[in-house]
């Protein structure tokens, strides 16, 4: 086969020329991202677990999980939560060892209660109901693990990155985090959707209103106002664009129908969610860009390509900026199952740098230390989602 690697050079960011742009993030506390943290906590359990015992990561995948919402009563001042939000963790994993059972479903159930426990501070025991049905993972995946030095890619796939990003996709990326520290009545669910056009971005935020921080109506309208000052100013010091904000927009207040919860979350108003239906490993929903549609949380970090070539080419995306000062480059990673991960059938690389030789040698870099890349994956270093 011809050279792996493809590289093709571009004036600019296609997407950041474009008149238009739409970037979306579904918060730390949205359904289908409390789905992607629990399979990523699960994931994380069961490896160091695997690593622990057995001295090496043993195969599974836990990235079948599926949120289903309770059902609280909200008021002004402090409600309660009625019915419990219940989480379904599945997938496969290595069960038996030696004839001996282990306790795979134990482990999964423990980081599931202890990673919405800390996410969400609203959240109490009794307010989760975990069930797990992790089954016996495939002998032919299992496989993979265990011939010749580099584990083998589990399936036929690619992963996708770009950077450094265009200012939309950085001021939304790193709002959240800033009403969550300095807004204590906002809820951990945050969803933003951003629309750019020209040099104006139309900024959407729904935002979850902890009800035990507001009194009556005119507390929960201050709260708004000042989640919107906020993202006014966090746009003034993160781009020159002018920005247009608008918060909870379903609200109507001659009707009392506001976005007041108890826990901050949507999963306690009928809303439930499941793994990969969120953010992609950038942590944003980016249309205008290529992506992949794996989802990256709780798949394992030894063969799984669907992980790892995501993070991977998000990796090089950001370290040709970081090292060659590239203003753009987009990464693209093809696999072919039963090859070593660390030899991609094909590499695909679009950037705004022209030195051929000094992108490809970050690329085999990058390959070359994997390792690195999986051991930030089980310890947390690096988001998914």
């Amino acid at each position: 086969m011809a050279d792996r690697f493809s590289m093709t050079s571009v004036e600019a960011d296609p997407v950041r020329q474009g008149y238009t742009e739409f970037v979306e993030r579904k918060g730390i506390g949205h359904p289908d991202s409390l789905c992607d943290g629990i399979a990523e906590a699960v994931s994380r359990r069961l490896s160091r677990f695997y690593r622990d015992e057995f001295g090496k990561i043993l195969h599974y995948n836990t990235d079948k999980v599926h949120l289903g919402a309770g059902r609280a009563q909200p008021a002004f001042g402090g409600g309660h939560l009625v019915e419990p939000i219940y989480v379904l963790v599945g997938g496969r994993a290595t069960t038996r060892i030696n004839g001996e059972e282990l306790p795979v479903q134990e482990l999964a159930r423990e980081a599931a209660r202890e990673y919405l426990l800390d996410t969400v501070p609203e959240l109490g025991p009794d307010h989760i109901a975990v069930e797990t049905r992790i089954g016996r993972t495939s002998g032919d995946l299992t496989a993979l693990f265990g011939r010749g030095d580099e584990p083998l890619a589990n399936d036929t796939s690619f992963g996708v990155g770009h950077g450094p990003g265009t200012p939309v996709e950085r001021f939304v990326r790193t709002l959240e985090s800033r009403l969550h520290r300095e807004l204590d009545a906002v809820g951990k669910d945050v969803k933003l959707m951003a629309l750019r056009r020209g040099s104006q971005i139309y900024l959407t935020i729904a935002a979850a209103v902890i009800d035990r921080y507001v009194t009556g109506l005119a507390e929960y309208r201050t709260v708004i106002a000042q989640i919107k000052a906020l993202a006014e100013q966090h746009a003034a010091k993160s781009t020159d664009l002018s920005v247009s904000v608008t918060v909870n927009a379903a609200d109507d207040y001659d009707s009392d129908v506001v976005y007041l919860t108890t826990t901050g979350l949507s999963a306690e108003a009928g809303d439930d969610g499941a793994v990969g239906r969120g953010n992609r490993a950038n942590g944003l929903i980016t249309p205008y860009r290529p992506m992949s549609l794996e989802a990256t949380a709780g798949k394992n970090p030894v063969t799984h390509v669907g992980k790892l070539y995501n993070l991977l080419a998000l990796r090089i995306a950001r370290k040709l900026g970081d090292d060659l000062d590239t203003d753009y480059g987009c990464v693209q990673l093809l696999s072919r199952i039963g090859d070593p991960v660390n030899d991609p059938l094909a590499v695909d690389v679009t950037t705004t740098n022209t030195n051929e030789d000094a992108v490809r040698s970050i690329v085999d870099d990058q390959l070359k230390t994997i390792n690195h890349l999986r051991d930030d994956v089980i310890t947390g270093n690096i988001p998914v989602f």
